[in-house]
Formats: C-alpha cells, structure tokens, sequence
C-alpha cells in the first residue's frame, strides 16, 4: 500500500499504557449494600488496591480503576509505532471514503489496548481479536493480532492488516444503517441463529471490499494488495480455523463464513465498490 506518516488519528484512542487496568462497577446508592455488604466491600477494595472513600463521593453506578494484574511500564518498539502509523492513516482513508458513498456517514473511533480494555459491551481481551461496540461506536484492537494474522495465519502484508480494520469499521456501517440493530432482534427472538451472524460478517467484508475499491482508484493500493487482502480473508474462514484447531469443520457452528465465502464477498465488494451488491441477506447460500 501507498501510505503516509500523518502522526495519529484524530479518532485515535490509545489505551496501550494502561495494561492490565480495568473498570468495576461500584454498588452505590438508594437501595445499595448494608452495612455488613460495605464494611466486606471496603476489605475487598483494602485488598485490590482502591481508596475506599470513593465509597462516601461516589455516585450511583460510579466505576473505579481497578490493576486486575501485574502491567510492565509502557514501552513501544519501533515496529508497533510504524503500526500505529499505518493505522492511522488506514481508519483515516476508510473515514474519508464511507461519507461519499454513505451519506450521513459519521465517524467511529479506533480503541487501541493492550491485554484487556473497558468497553460499553463488556470487557474486551486480546483473544476475542480485534471487534467493534456498536453500544459506543469504537472498534478496539490489540495489535499483537497483526502479528498473530501474519505468523499463526500466514497471511501477512500490509493489506492484509488494512483488511481487518475495514471489515470492523464494515459493522459500523451496519449500525448506521440499522442492520446491525434489526439482526440483533432476529436473533433475540430466534434465540439463536448462527447463519445469521455469518451474514452479517460476511456483510462487513464486503464493506471492506467497497472502501478497497475506493482505495484502489486513488492509487493507494499497490499490485498484490488485493491477493493480499483475499488471501487474509480466506486465512481466517471458520473451515479454516476450526481444522487448524484439530476439532474438525461444522459448518452448523460458523459464525464469520468459510473462506470460500469471505473471499467471494470481500471480491464483490472490490470489484464493485457499491454497498448495494453487499445484501448478503437476500442472497441464497451465502
């Protein structure tokens, strides 16, 4: 890829220093704790590490600090500068590209962290990968992922990591236009539904497909980008994974598609680089 050294995002949010840190909840308020619920409450926050008198100022729902295991102090190579570099300028491009081809488009924010980071859907971690929060419209990535997409999964290029965080910036797109909320409430009445959830992945690579579309007509991209980007989507297929686990293939249980089927949409989205091809909903199969 073509790309520049801009400094940082102004969407950029860096969590990476606070290492092992995260945010609890504290019962406070009308019908809160007892006296014996606060008295072992204050010898539990003794034991972590927090002052209790956030007990007597707090407010209702206030949330706390909390170490939640030892953190090293915060040291960034030269590797992981370049790569925040690099992504940077990647969520800049998609965030300059999605208002011309959706109107009203407004824009995410990129959460980088370290281990595990608070987010407005729960407590994120390293080993979900990278995903996006619809409940505060932030897409939080560890970016040791992009070392574990190049060694664990072969699929290395830079490309290949611009791939990643499109597809994620894909679901935001879903939560403007509403998709992701209607799926949501599929599901929630369904109970369950796997192929649901496949569509909707599938829907975000064809998304990423669309801004890599846009990329290439500006000249960001380079020849092999694309085998680069095909070749990451192909790389992390549920098929794929599940036969690397050793546990066998069981398509009942996909979640984000087979590599078949990522590459197929994120390749539509590229050729077409119109959002309107990606209705993975009304396409039979898959």
């Amino acid at each position: 890829m073509r790309w520049q050294r801009r400094g940082p995002s102004e969407d950029l949010e860096d969590r990476r220093a606070e290492g092992g840190r995260r945010r609890i909840p504290l019962p406070l308020g009308r019908g809160g704790l007892g006296v014996g619920g606060t008295v072992a409450l204050i010898a539990v926050m003794w034991l972590l590490g927090i002052d209790p008198t956030v007990l007597l100022r707090g407010d209702p729902g206030s949330m706390v600090n909390v170490d939640t295991g030892p953190s090293a102090p915060f040291e960034s190579s030269p590797e992981e500068d370049d790569l925040v570099q690099f992504v940077s300028f990647v969520l800049d491009d998609l965030q300059t590209t999605w208002p011309q081809v959706l109107p009203g488009y407004r824009n995410a924010r990129l959460v980088l962290f370290r281990g595990a980071t608070h987010s407005a859907c729960g407590t994120g971690q390293s080993e979900m990968g990278p995903f996006y929060c619809p409940a505060d419209e932030k897409v939080y990535v560890d970016l040791s992922f992009y070392g574990e997409l190049r060694s664990r999964f072969g699929a290395p290029g830079d490309f290949a990591q611009a791939y990643v965080l499109a597809h994620e910036i894909g679901h935001h797109v879903q939560a403007l236009t509403g998709v992701e909320r209607r799926v949501r409430a599929e599901q929630r009445e369904l109970g369950s539904a796997n192929e649901l959830s496949v569509r909707m992945e599938l829907q975000a690579d064809c998304f990423a497909g669309v801004w890599g579309h846009h990329a290439a007509r500006r000249n960001v991209l380079e020849p092999g980008d694309v085998e680069e980007g095909l070749r990451a989507a192909g790389a992390i297929g549920d098929d794929r994974i599940q036969e690397m686990s050793g546990r066998g293939v069981h398509p009942e249980s996909f979640t984000h598609g087979s590599s078949e089927q990522r590459m197929t949409w994120l390749r539509r989205g590229l050729e077409s680089g119109n959002p309107e091809v990606c209705d993975t909903f009304a396409t039979k199969g898959g």
